[in-house]
C-alpha cells in the first residue's frame, strides 16, 4: 500500500492486508448474464514470452523496499518482502490472473468447490497429488488443521494478525483419500477462497513457538518453484534458490535475490547491476526512458572556468538534479555530472515497462471531531473535487489511463466494480458552497484571533504533542491561498531521509518541489471573498502530507486540491512530517484533517475491505477501535451489508451487497477516491515474463532472461 505512498497493504495482509504484491490470492464474485463485466483500465507490462525462449539458469536481482521483518504473512509486521517470498516458495490453493480474476493454482489443486451448503457449508479441496514438502511429506489435511488452529483467534499464544475466515470453520478432516481435504464452517462463508493461500507446513503452524519465531528468519520447509536459502540481514538480501522437490514445470532462474534498495537509489542500482529489476518513481522512469532512447548523455564538461560551472549548474539542474547537488565546488560538481553520465550509459540496457496497481489513492476526511465531524463538511469537499483532473495530474504524463477510481471496494476488472461515486455527484462548487453553508459556515463573518494553544477548526486531538513526537524529515506548515500576511512554520533541517513503509507502500526526494504554494500567492480566481467562518472560527483544514522520497505526486496532488477546496471558502494548512511518522503518529492516531494514502483492491471486499470501513466502537476504558478505518467515519448499516456478504454464497448477492455498502460509503465521504496508482518499473531489456504485473500473481518458474539471439517482440502496453 507507499503512501502513493503508503500503501497499507502490509496493513491489510497482516490485519487485512495491503501491497500490491501482498494481494491475498482474492475471490471475485460473478456478474449476471445481463452486465458486461469491466476490465482493467491498463494491460500488465510483463514482456511475455514462451518458455521455450527464455534460458536456462541465472540470478535475478530484485530491488526491495527491505529485508522482511519475518517471513510468515499473518504477522502484523508482515511487508511486501514477506509476500514476495511467501508467493515463490509457498502453495496457495487460487491465484490472481492478468484480469484480476481468481484461479485455481493446478501446482497444488485438483479442484475445490462448495459440494454443500445445507445444514453447513462444506468445501472439498482435492490435492494435486504430486504435491510434496521439501522434506518429501505430502502436503495434505494435518496442514490445513494446524494452519486452521493457528489462525482460529481461539489460541492468544499464537500472534496473529488477524482471524477473519479462520473463524468460521468448524472442523476440517480428511476426505476420501489423503488427497481430500473437507472444511466446514460455522457460518457461511462466501469468501472461503482466500484462505489457505498461502498454506504453511504443520512445521510452522503446529506450535506458538514455530508460528510466533521460527518462520520469522527462516523458512525450512516450503513447497514452491523456489526455497528460502538464506535471509542476509547485512548485505540486505533473502536470496531464493531453486527446490530440487518441486513437480510443476521447473523454475528457469537459478536464483532470486531479493535485495533491499531505498527508492531514491533505485536508478543507480540498475546501473550498477545489483539490481535488474526494480519499482520505480517517475523521475527515475523518465532517466531510464532517456537513457534508451540515447538521450540525456549529452556532456557539459568540456571547458573550464566560470562559463563552464555555470553550463554545469544549468544542465544538471535541467536534469532533474536537487539544487543543494549542484551548489558545489566545480571540481566536485564534475564528479557528480560524471557518475550521472556513467549511469544514463548503464541504463540504456534497460526499459520501463507500466501498468496501474491494484491500489488506489484516495482522499482521507478525519470525521472525529472539528468541522469534518460533520457530514454536510465532507461532502462538501467531495463535490469540490475535480477527480478526473486529480487522475490526469498523475497519470496522463505517464501515458496510462487517467479514469478516476468510481469505487472503494473493488477496480476496474474486478466483477464487484461499478463506479457509485454518483452518490454524491460530480464536482460542483455551488453545491458545494451550498452545503457549507447548511452546515453554519458563512463567508464574511466574524472571526477571532485563537488564544495561544488554541487550534483552529479542525481535528480536535493535541496536534502539539504528536508533532513533537515526530523525527527525522523537514517538517513545516503553510496556508494554502493566504495573502503575503500567511505564516509558514517549518521544523527541522534533516529533510526526508526515511522511505515510507506502505508495502512500496506507492508510493521523491528529501521535500517535494512544489508542496507548498509560494508565499504571497493570490486566493485561486473564482475562490469564495473571504474566509468561512462559524462560532468565531475560520474553516481551516491541517492537511498533512509525508516529506520524504517518493512524496513528490502526493505533495502535487495535495497543492490542486488545496487550490480547488480554497474555491469554495475552505483553507488548508499543509503540514509536513517524516514517512516514519506519517502513519503512526498522524494517521493512525487521528493527527489530521486531510490526508492521502493507498489502499490495496482485494477480490474479497467482504472481509478485507471491512475493517477499513467499520464503524468505530468504544471500549469500557474509554478507548475507541477504529481498526483499519483511519477515517473513523461508518455506520451500523455498511458493517450489516458487510456481515451480509459474507455470507452470500450466491455469487450475484455477494456482489450486489458489496456494492450497496459502496454506495453508503461514499455518501459517508469520510474517504473519497481519486486515482489507481501507477506500476513503474525499471527492468532489465532482457529479463522477461517479469515487470509491471498488475493484478496478476507473479508465475516465478516463468520468469528468466531471453536466450541468445531470441527476441521478445512488443509487449503489450508498447514498451
Amino acid at each position: 500500500m507507499s503512501h502513493d505512498g503508503v500503501g497499507l497493504r502490509a496493513v491489510l495482509r497482516s490485519a487485512a492486508f495491503l501491497t500490491a504484491g501482498a494481494l491475498a490470492v482474492p475471490l471475485l464474485a460473478g456478474c449476471g448474464s445481463d452486465e458486461k463485466p469491466s476490465r482493467p483500465l491498463a494491460a500488465q507490462d510483463i514482456a511475455l514470452v514462451a518458455r521455450d525462449k527464455v534460458a536456462e539458469g541465472g540470478t535475478l536481482k530484485w530491488a526491495v523496499d527491505a529485508v522482511p521483518e519475518t517471513l510468515n504473512t499473518f504477522q502484523a509486521d508482515a511487508d511486501a518482502g514477506t509476500t514476495r517470498v511467501a508467493q515463490a516458495v509457498l502453495p496457495s490453493m487460487f491465484r490472481l490472473d492478468a484480469t484480476g480474476r481468481p484461479v485455481a493454482n493446478p501446482a497444488y489443486l485438483e479442484s475445490a468447490k462448495v459440494i454443500e451448503t445445507e445444514p453447513r457449508q462444506v468445501v472439498l479441496y482435492k490435492l494435486n497429488q504430486q504435491a510434496v514438502w521439501s522434506d518429501g511429506r505430502e502436503i495434505g489435511a494435518a496442514d490445513f488443521v494446524a494452519q486452521w488452529r493457528a489462525l482460529s483467534g481461539k489460541n492468544s499464544a499464537f500472534w496473529t494478525a488477524r482471524n477473519a475466515g479462520y473463524d468460521r470453520i468448524a472442523k476440517i478432516e480428511r476426505g476420501a483419500s489423503d488427497l481430500q481435504v473437507r472444511v466446514t464452517f460455522s457460518r457461511p462463508y462466501a469468501d472461503w477462497k482466500s484462505l489457505f493461500s498461502p498454506l504453511y507446513p504443520k512445521d510452522v503452524m503446529g506450535t506458538p513457538d514455530a508460528f510466533n519465531d521460527g518462520a520469522r528468519r527462516k523458512l525450512t520447509v516450503t513447497a514452491g518453484p523456489f526455497k528460502v536459502e538464506k535471509v542476509d540481514t547485512a548485505k540486505k538480501d533473502v536470496v531464493l534458490t531453486r527446490n530440487p522437490r518441486w513437480w510443476g514445470r521447473p523454475a528457469k532462474l537459478n536464483e532470486i535475490v531479493l535485495h533491499a534498495v531505498d527508492r531514491d537509489k533505485r536508478a543507480a542500482a540498475l546501473a550498477d547491476g545489483s539490481a535488474d529489476l526494480a519499482d520505480v518513481d517517475p523521475a527515475e522512469a523518465d532517466r531510464i526512458v532517456l537513457a534508451s532512447r540515447g538521450q540525456g548523455t549529452g556532456t557539459p564538461l568540456q571547458g573550464s572556468g566560470k562559463t563552464s560551472a555555470k553550463k554545469m549548474r544549468s544542465w544538471a539542474l535541467a536534469h532533474g538534479f536537487d539544487s543543494d547537488e549542484v551548489m558545489v565546488g566545480q571540481k566536485k560538481l564534475r564528479k557528480v555530472i560524471t557518475r550521472y553520465l556513467k549511469q544514463q550509459d548503464e541504463l540504456r540496457a534497460f526499459a520501463v515497462r507500466k501498468s496501474l496497481e491494484p491500489a488506489y489513492t484516495q482522499l482521507a476526511l478525519n470525521g472525529a471531531g472539528g468541522p469534518l465531524a460533520d457530514q454536510r463538511v465532507r461532502q462538501a469537499v467531495a463535490r469540490a473535487l475535480d477527480r478526473r483532473e486529480l487522475a490526469k495530474l498523475v497519470l496522463t504524463p505517464l501515458g496510462l489511463p487517467a479514469d478516476p477510481v468510481g469505487s472503494h471496494l473493488a477496480l476496474s476488472g474486478q466483477d464487484a466494480y461499478t463506479d457509485s461515486s454518483g452518490v454524491l455527484g460530480s464536482q460542483d462548487t455551488e453545491e458545494a458552497q451550498a452545503l457549507l453553508a447548511d452546515a453554519g459556515w458563512v463567508a464574511g463573518g466574524p472571526v477571532k484571533e485563537p488564544k495561544k494553544g488554541e487550534k483552529a477548526a479542525g481535528a480536535e486531538n493535541d496536534r502539539g504533542d504528536q508533532e513533537k513526537k515526530s523525527d527525522g524529515g523537514k517538517e513545516g506548515e503553510y496556508i494554502v491561498g493566504e495573502d503575503d500576511k500567511g505564516t509558514r512554520r517549518e521544523k527541522g533541517d534533516e529533510g526526508g531521509k526515511h522511505l515510507a513503509q506502505d508495502g512500496r507502500q506507492y508510493t521523491g526526494n528529501g521535500g517535494a518541489p512544489g508542496a507548498y504554494a509560494p508565499q504571497g500567492t493570490a486566493a485561486p480566481a473564482g475562490a469564495v471573498a473571504g474566509p468561512l467562518a462559524k462560532d468565531g472560527k475560520a474553516l481551516t483544514l491541517r492537511f498533512v502530507l509525508p516529506s520524504g522520497p517518493g512524496s513528490d505526486t502526493l505533495n502535487t496532488v495535495a497543492l490542486r486540491i488545496s487550490a480547488m477546496l480554497e474555491k469554495v471558502g475552505i483553507r488548508t494548512t499543509i503540514t509536513k512530517v517524516s514517512d516514519e511518522s506519517y502513519f503512526k503518529d498522524h494517521i493512525a492516531s487521528g493527527d489530521y484533517d486531510l490526508a492521502l494514502y493507498s489502499w490495496p483492491s482485494s477480490a474479497f471486499p467482504a472481509t478485507d475491505a471491512r475493517p477499513i470501513y467499520a464503524k468505530p466502537v468504544a471500549a469500557a476504558d474509554g478507548s475507541v477501535n477504529v481498526e483499519q478505518n483511519f477515517t473513523r467515519v461508518g455506520t451500523d448499516q455498511v458493517d450489516q451489508l458487510f456481515d451480509e456478504a459474507a455470507a452470500a454464497l450466491d455469487q450475484d448477492e455477494e456482489r450486489d451487497l458489496i456494492r450497496k455498502a459502496d454506495s453508503r460509503i461514499w455518501a459517508m465521504a469520510g474517504s473519497i477516491p481519486l486515482y489507481q496508482r501507477p506500476q513503474l518499473v525499471g527492468v532489465r531489456k532482457s529479463l522477461v515474463n517479469a515487470g509491471a504485473f498488475g493484478f496478476q500473481t507473479p508465475v516465478y518458474e516463468d520468469m528468466g532472461f531471453l536466450k541468445k539471439g531470441v527476441t521478445a517482440g512488443a509487449s503489450p502496453a508498447g514498451h
